[in-house]
């Protein structure tokens, strides 16, 4: 390895579309439990790539075929305390009838890459592989160590994946002290200036199941302990509440930059974040509590009054609001309805300083100099969640350069999810950068 501060020339986008491609024609949809196909596939792929490149891969599987991949990359700085890159290998479903190109085919059109994963999250993974492969041909390090980690199981929670590697295999990533994955990175348009949005932290999840109980019967008598009327009342009284606005230390510091960008004197968050465009959608759900009814299951006759009847509700707090938070459920769902925690994880959030922040805005500003950067709290939950229990704070930071005009944020999961090209090889240039900097 070249250990000396001349850096050598090569590209580390050389290869990024072609590994894109290639992971997303593989199909690792994952339905939330061990029944799809697995990402046996793609890690053995990421692995094979590794150890082309010179790295000394480990593959694990928390079940047969839910596969994960760890790798170590020594920097030149080999004193310096390694960090963590992390991208998931898992998918979630599509159906292929929704779409206009197949789901699975990788195909380009219009110089966008269309696929399930394009956007989560395997463009970072082949960020990370191009550069890498680019870097090793070169003979240039990375700054500091880095340990990369390709998971399993990230889109149902991580439970096969990066919290079972915490649990099991915790030696592999422990002495990582900072961390960078994905949902973040990514340009909007504000005031026709781009804003590139790094996430620092996550709302917390609790998953509840509502049920309501009564005295089954038949449907032409009446029912004061009617189930599905008193699961009813809970679930609209949960769904329809306005959860006030209450912006923590990243949605302040994003509410100020947009307010310098725009000119305005509003205190209204609301206001502000709707100078987003369509980000706004996800963005603007990190300033609030959300509890949003997703699915109901009661009754198997039309004539029949049901015994019982179920809701589930999928509840997001911001940091430092479990207790309250759970409490409120319970309050609202009303005396006669039982709340049960089917799944909870924790909220986070790290300060937006430090010399790793510093280092991610500085390779976005070498690669886009108009920049401007502000950070965020998602709305949903990554891996990060997991390395968390080990004391390692991950920021999102999968940088992508987008046209004003994308709706970025619906392709999460959405129909027709695609990246433009130019836009990989972009986050692989700021990547790249980053091994220098942080």
């Amino acid at each position: 390895m070249t250990t000396s501060d001349s850096r050598p020339s090569y590209d580390p986008a050389a290869s990024v579309l072609e590994h894109c491609r290639a992971l997303v024609r593989m199909d690792t949809s994952n339905y939330g439990d061990d029944s799809g196909p697995g990402e046996r596939k793609a890690a053995e792929y990421v692995a094979e790539r590794l150890t082309n490149a010179g790295l000394d891969p480990e593959l694990h599987e928390s079940h047969p075929g839910r596969a994960s991949v760890i790798a170590r990359w020594d920097g030149r700085d080999r004193d310096a305390e390694p960090l963590l890159l992390h991208g998931h290998l898992d998918v979630v479903p599509a159906v292929a009838d929704d779409w206009t190109v197949p789901p699975f085919a990788a195909e380009i059109v219009d110089d966008y890459l269309y696929g399930r994963g394009t956007v989560d999250m395997k463009d970072f993974d082949a960020m990370l592989l191009s550069v890498l492969e680019a870097r090793q041909r070169a003979g240039w390090a990375p700054r500091r160590p880095i340990v990369l980690a390709f998971t399993a199981d990230e889109e149902a929670g991580g439970r096969s994946g990066a919290h079972w590697l915490v649990d099991e295999h915790a030696d592999l990533v422990a002495d990582c002290t900072e961390a960078i994955g994905e949902v973040g990175g990514f340009s909007t348009e504000v005031a026709g200036r781009r804003l590139y949005l790094i996430e620092s932290g996550e709302k917390g999840m609790t998953w509840v199941r509502l049920t309501a109980r009564g005295n089954a019967g038949h449907g032409s008598m009446r029912h004061p302990d009617h189930a599905i009327a008193q699961l009813a009342a809970a679930v609209a009284a949960i769904g329809n509440y306005e959860w006030p606005a209450e912006p923590g230390p990243s949605m302040r510091q994003l509410l100020e930059q947009i307010r310098e960008l725009t000119g305005s004197t509003s205190d209204d968050p609301d206001k502000l974040i709707a100078e987003l465009g369509p980000a706004a959608r996800m963005i603007g759900a990190g300033i609030r509590n959300t509890t949003n009814p997703t699915m109901l299951r009661a009754g198997y006759k039309v004539n029949v009054v049901p015994g019982e009847a179920h809701a589930w509700v999928d509840g997001r707090f911001l940091p430092g609001e479990r207790e309250d938070f759970v409490a409120w459920l319970h309050e609202h769902s009303g005396p006669g309805v039982e709340v049960e925690i089917e799944h909870e994880d924790i909220a986070l959030e790290d300060e937006f300083a430090g010399d790793l922040v510093d280092a991610m805005v500085t390779s976005l500003l070498a690669e886009d100099p108009e920049a401007h950067v502000a950070p965020y709290l998602m709305s949903g939950g990554t891996d990060a969640k997991a390395w968390y229990r080990l004391g390692i704070p991950s920021y999102g930071f999968a940088p992508l350069r987008l046209p004003p005009d994308l709706d970025f944020t619906a392709l999460f999961h959405g129909v027709d999810e695609r990246v433009p090209v130019d836009a990989l090889a972009f986050g692989a240039r700021v990547m790249d950068r980053l091994l220098d900097h942080a």
